[in-house]
């Protein structure tokens, strides 16, 4: 049963298993490893957004289909987290260079601090634990 929460419809843990094929044991699960994060009603009832779904639709495509492992799942999840961010970032880079070329000729101080950002640094050796 769908239920509404900020404007967004959600639905209940016992819907959304109904609607995947799987038990809601696996739902709690995978919160349980931080998979799925579904917000909660002031009763602690798990409540599935549309964003939530795409994620489990991810997360069973890789399990299912791929026979990826929840540690691998995690590994795939975070990573894909990383390169939206990087992507909005690029995105964000892109546009603040257009806005410049249109406005100076000259490299700003705003220009060379997002080269600064997005320039791989060297990275320093890290130094090794004692291990006894």
């Amino acid at each position: 049963m769908p239920r509404k929460s900020r404007n967004k419809t959600a639905f209940i843990i016992s819907v959304v298993a109904e609607n995947y094929g799987i038990h809601p044991q696996t739902l709690r699960l995978y919160e349980r490893e931080g998979l799925l994060k579904p917000s909660r009603t002031e009763g602690n009832t798990r409540l599935y957004t549309e964003q939530d779904m795409e994620r489990l639709d991810l997360i069973l495509s890789l399990t299912r289909e791929m026979g990826v492992n929840l540690a691998g799942v995690e590994v795939v999840l975070n990573m894909r987290e990383k390169m939206e961010q990087m992507h909005k970032q690029m995105q964000e880079f892109v546009a603040m260079v257009q806005r410049e070329l249109g406005r100076e000729p000259v490299v700003s101080s705003e220009i060379r601090n997002a080269l600064v950002r997005f320039v791989p640094r060297a990275a320093a050796p890290v130094p090794l634990k004692k291990r006894f």
